[in-house]
């Protein structure tokens, strides 16, 4: 099976690491955590990957090289400049009819195969693994009508959400809505097959996730590594 993994980003949230490195690089535990993805996206069977870089792309050949130390097949696409989190998609050769896409800073035990089974099963163009966040309002929230008068009071409420987790399965041909010689970006992606009236399904997930896009996930996904590194990596 395909996977492409998304390593073009400038890490700004995570800066001042991300000054250094590039934030696929950046070390939890003894490894980057673009190796613990590598090696878990070999164990679900995915042998053939495509690593999408921007301007890091030659520290990124440096370590990975070709994957054959990690038993898969690592080839590399790089944008020539910034096009977005989605239109580079375009640049990419050779994809198969159905891969895995995912970003290159996340932590997690999702199932790979089990996604991409799925979405396959379904007919999907586009599946979004998501994952369960909550909220916590810290004041008393109000609902009222357009002429101001309180219909609903809420003190303190948590609001709950379905977010995407950065991990998805994709059907080729959902890359056609894709410009070929302008940025775009990955929401408008999916806005463009929602209103096209395109297959776009989800995988709730309610296991482990979390990306290490901020300095405090960074933090927290370096310790729970530890505490999880039998089911992260058996």
């Amino acid at each position: 099976m395909q996977a492409v993994l998304l390593a073009g980003g400038k890490g700004t949230r995570l800066r001042p690491y991300t000054t250094v490195l590039p934030k696929p690089l950046m070390p939890i535990g003894d490894q980057p955590i673009l190796e613990i993805l590598i090696r878990q996206l070999q164990r679900a069977g995915f042998d053939d990957l495509v690593l999408a870089a921007g301007p890091h792309h030659e520290l990124f050949r440096t370590f990975f090289g070709n994957g054959e130390r990690w038993g898969v097949r690592l080839r590399y696409s790089v944008e020539p400049r910034p096009l977005g989190t989605a239109a580079p998609l375009r640049l990419i050769e050779g994809l198969d009819e159905d891969f895995l896409l995912l970003n290159g800073d996340i932590l997690t035990d999702l199932p790979f195969a089990g996604l991409m089974e799925l979405h396959r099963q379904r007919g999907a163009d586009l599946t979004i693994a998501t994952s369960e966040r909550s909220v916590f309002i810290d004041y008393g929230t109000l609902h009222t009508d357009a002429a101001g008068r309180l219909t609903a009071f809420e003190e303190k409420p948590t609001l709950r959400y379905r977010v995407s987790m950065g991990v998805y399965a994709v059907r080729r041909g959902a890359l056609e809505l894709l410009p070929g010689d302008r940025p775009f970006d990955f929401p408008d992606w999916v806005l463009a097959l929602h209103h096209g009236g395109r297959p776009v399904w989800t995988f709730p997930w309610a296991g482990y996730w979390r990306d290490i896009g901020r300095p405090d996930d960074y933090a927290a996904a370096a310790e729970e590594f530890e505490q999880r590194h039998r089911e992260l990596l058996p």
